[in-house]
């Protein structure tokens, strides 16, 4: 759908990558290695963003770093539509309002980085009904037309957990 609208694939996969995780930096270099495409056609679409003010960009050495600019006036926007054609806010809708005692739901993965696939990582924090659980999933597939993968763990494990910093490897979907 998203395609539709914007007839610039690469500006689609700009979108994602900024927008989906406002934490997201990259370079151009980067973005070429991990897009598959022409430095040049990822050069001008950066240009465009940054003209229009959607993305900031910060020398770093030899790099100019980009990354969304949270301030636009269009960033709340941009990004509701970036979670609408993700499928995010059927999950949120579908799912976590209904599992019980959930405190938290982060999601993981490629959406995470910026990058857009046919599976959706989540990682679910609370004491959740399995069995209504994939229930939900299953339904949001359906719905979303995306695959769904996700782990499940008690407050307890999280905070005992070595290793796992939702902080900086994930983006927090949902609070309690």
């Amino acid at each position: 759908m998203l395609e539709t609208l914007i007839s610039s694939k690469t500006r689609v996969k700009l979108l994602l990558k900024f927008f989906l995780n406002s934490n997201t930096t990259a370079y151009l270099r980067n973005l070429e290695s991990e897009f598959g495409e022409s430095t040049n056609a990822i050069r001008v679409e950066l240009n465009r963003l940054e003209d229009a003010g959607l993305l900031k960009a910060a020398p770093q050495g030899n790099k100019k770093i980009f990354r969304a600019n949270t301030q636009h006036p269009l960033y709340d926007e941009i990004n509701s539509i970036i979670f609408k054609y993700v499928g995010i806010n059927h999950i949120i809708e579908n799912i976590v309002k209904r599992l019980g005692d959930l405190e938290k739901v982060y999601l993981t993965g490629e959406f995470a980085k910026g990058l857009d696939s046919q599976i959706i990582d989540l990682v679910f924090v609370g004491d959740v009904d399995k069995i209504y659980l994939i229930q939900l999933v299953e339904k949001a597939e359906k719905i979303i037309h995306r695959k769904i993968r996700y782990i499940i763990y008690t407050p307890s494990e999280i905070n005992g957990q070595q290793g796992l910093d939702f902080e900086t490897s994930a983006l927090l979907l949902w609070a309690k």
